[in-house]
């Protein structure tokens, strides 16, 4: 059974940090891109960043570019995002997706940046 589960969320404060991670488990994980999406309340889902499965090439959304770190550890099969210098418009439902021979998703995360 294929699941990606996310954690790491909640509320802080902005030009706060968080670091979020997905724990995946049921496919080969080190095989398979993975990605960060998040949506807020009324808006589509963005893109958010990604890193490859081989060499660990990442790209980043404009809008947290220099913010923002993607990375993996293959070994625990598990993609975090750090997450520096949050800003309010940063607030939204944060998912982890894994992308090779098929795609999936998680259930996600909530991140709220507000004082």
């Amino acid at each position: 059974q294929v699941q990606l589960v996310e954690s790491g969320g909640g509320l802080v404060q902005p030009g706060g940090s968080l670091r979020l991670s997905c724990a995946a488990s049921g496919f080969a994980f080190k095989s398979y891109t993975m990605r960060w999406y998040r949506q807020a309340p009324g808006k589509e889902r963005d893109f958010v960043a990604r890193i490859g499965s081989v060499a660990g090439s990442t790209n980043y959304a404009d809008s947290v570019k220099g913010r923002f770190t993607i990375s993996r550890d293959n070994a625990k099969n598990t993609v975090y995002l750090q997450m520096n210098s949050l800003k309010p418009e940063d607030t939204a439902q944060y998912y982890c997706s894994a992308w090779g021979l098929r795609t999936y998703w998680g259930q996600g995360t909530q991140v709220t940046v507000s004082s």
